[in-house]
């Protein structure tokens, strides 16, 4: 079976930055059949050497990144990057098109599929090799044409691999629903999941689910979930503390864009923020928490409060509308409209924010300059952490021996030059061509 190493300066293995400043550093990852290879088991085992060998020239290797928070994105004739000059998000660089249209998870279309895949193979430019495609509230319908569209399915070079779709919705709360369409919000009902069962058909496709848990009858559901192998995560709540955390004990794991869509921390009670220092978690037991770092949603400086307090459950997440890319103008977004300015999109006619339109390597950037963390803290907020929280952490998310060979590799500012799923090239920038 062919085997290729690729030489470069530093890389992060799912743990730590590995460089030159190392007294033993790994500089070369060596990739067989879709996973990277222990070389010194190659020599010493099998005596074998590398059939190739390619220079990254210097640049970092990370693992690839996960989006577990995306609605979709846009699709069209692509004409670069935007730069914001002034304010909080200056020297973002954002991807522009013109004359294209947008792909949205929450459309119940013939062919859901084909949307996905064009979703798929456009974030692999910007260094995602694995997503949670997003649904936002829907009425039943909806849910019932799209899921059984949406399967689990390996990255390659058609696109990042999908692990699963991410249910934001229909059960949380009216105060905090956001962008969410107040007509299509449910409670639980007497029979709590199979009401969930009625509304969202079935669950074979998916992998995560937002819920409000102060909504009757929450706790028995999450344990349902859970118990499938479906990760519950708290989000668009009036929660306090003390019910998100019975929320946690019952069997949920995340939370769905922190301090976005939540009661605001408050001394007395600081609601589902609290759960980043709670002494009341079961034992084992770790919370991870999605940060929209795209310069309008998480302040800076709560960006920083939230990495100091817990970073090792910090998971940085787009929450990417269709409008991604496309420019200023009115969109979609499930049953809503939206309407994009610059780079914010608001529901049409409102205040309203409504998801981002800051792709997943924008926000790393934007997340490593605002909190003055290392570089591999950055990178795993958007690799190891979301992978773990999926369990998946011994194949996605880290560059470990025998895991997947998925990778990214990144210039000293942390822009991508190519895209790598299975140890096969599917992505590589202009530049990186010549």
């Amino acid at each position: 079976m062919f085997i290729y190493k690729v030489l470069t300066r530093s890389f992060v293995c799912g743990a730590a930055l590995v460089s030159q400043l190392y007294s033993h550093p790994r500089e070369d990852l060596w990739v067989r059949g879709g996973r990277v290879l222990d070389p010194e088991k190659l020599f010493f085992e099998e005596r074998r050497v590398a059939d190739e060998q390619r220079d990254c020239g210097g640049c970092i290797l990370a693992p690839g990144f996960i989006d577990v928070q995306i609605n979709g994105t846009g699709w069209g004739r692509w004409l670069g990057t935007q730069r914001r000059s002034s304010g909080p998000r200056a020297n973002l660089f954002f991807s522009v098109a013109a004359g294209g249209f947008g792909v949205d998870f929450s459309q119940a279309t013939e062919d859901v599929g084909s949307g996905v895949a064009l979703v798929a193979r456009r974030i692999l430019s910007h260094g995602v090799t694995s997503f949670c495609p997003t649904l936002v509230t829907s009425p039943p319908e909806v849910y019932h044409k799209v899921l059984p569209q949406i399967p689990v399915k390996s990255g390659g070079p058609h696109g990042a691999g999908v692990l699963g779709v991410h249910l934001e919705g229909p059960f949380i709360s009216r105060e905090k629903r956001g962008a969410h369409p107040e007509a299509h919000l449910r409670s639980f009902e007497a029979n709590a999941f199979q009401d969930v069962l009625a509304t969202y058909g079935s669950l074979d496709n998916v992998r995560i689910v937002t819920l409000a848990p102060e909504l009757g009858r929450s706790h028995e559901v999450i344990r349902a979930l859970t118990a499938l192998g479906i990760c519950v995560s708290l989000g668009h709540s009036v929660a306090d503390l003390g019910t998100a955390e019975e929320a946690v004990q019952s069997g949920a794991t995340f939370i769905t864009h922190l301090f976005n869509a939540m009661l605001p921390f408050h001394h007395r009670d600081p609601g589902i923020v609290g759960l980043l220092t709670s002494d009341q978690l079961p034992p084992g037991r770790h919370i991870f928490y999605g940060l929209i770092a795209d310069g309008m949603h998480t302040n800076p400086a709560a960006l920083r409060i939230a990495h100091r307090a817990h970073p090792k459950g910090l998971v940085l997440v787009t929450d990417a509308v269709p409008a991604l890319g496309l420019g200023n103008g009115r969109h979609t977004l499930g049953q809503q409209e939206v309407e994009v300015n610059g780079l914010t999109a608001y529901v049409a006619g409102t205040k309203t924010l409504s998801g981002s339109i800051a792709p997943m390597d924008a926000c790393v950037r934007h997340f490593l300059r605002a909190t003055g963390c290392g570089v591999e803290s950055a990178l795993e907020a958007a690799s190891l952490h979301p992978a773990r929280l999926l369990g998946l952490e011994k194949h996605k998310g880290t560059l470990d021996f025998g895991a997947d060979a998925d990778f990214v590799v990144l210039d000293d500012s942390l822009h991508v030059r190519a895209t790598y799923i299975l140890g096969e090239l599917v992505w590589q920038a202009e530049v990186a061509r010549q």
